[in-house]
């Protein structure tokens, strides 16, 4: 079941930009994380970023090692639509992204502990 809805990706050259955003109608989160993974074919869903908060004032960021320096994710608190900034594309980015969200701020790296996802979108990077 979707519970999130997410827009953005596509195709883009080496080296390219690529903004993902992911909303979450009708859901209050006090505390909690909203992250973004991955899944290329053949391989497993993997972390790619996550924001977690447990209150409306500081937020902590985390990154997974291969897009560190390359992707931002940020989140507007008061709408709950988080965006992911991807820069410096390259093919080994190419996966299905899924946003997800959990009311809890701890374990953001794990799929199995989201309790929403989106419906997925494809990020492509080809010449």
């Amino acid at each position: 079941q979707v519970q999130l809805v997410e827009s953005g990706g596509g195709l883009v050259q080496p080296g390219g930009s690529l903004r993902l955003s992911c909303a979450a109608p009708g859901r209050t989160f006090n505390k909690g994380a909203m992250g973004w993974f991955r899944q290329a074919p053949g391989k497993e869903r993997e972390f790619v970023a996550a924001i977690t908060w447990d209150g409306p004032v500081t937020w902590y960021s985390h990154y997974a090692d291969p897009v560190k320096g390359r992707f931002i994710m940020s989140r507007h608190h008061a709408t709950n639509i988080q965006f992911l900034e991807m820069k410096k594309l390259t093919p080994e980015d190419t996966a299905v992204y899924f946003c997800a969200a959990k009311y809890s701020s701890d374990i953001y790296d794990k799929p199995d502990e989201y309790e929403l996802w989106g419906q997925g979108t494809q990020v492509t990077v080809s010449s």
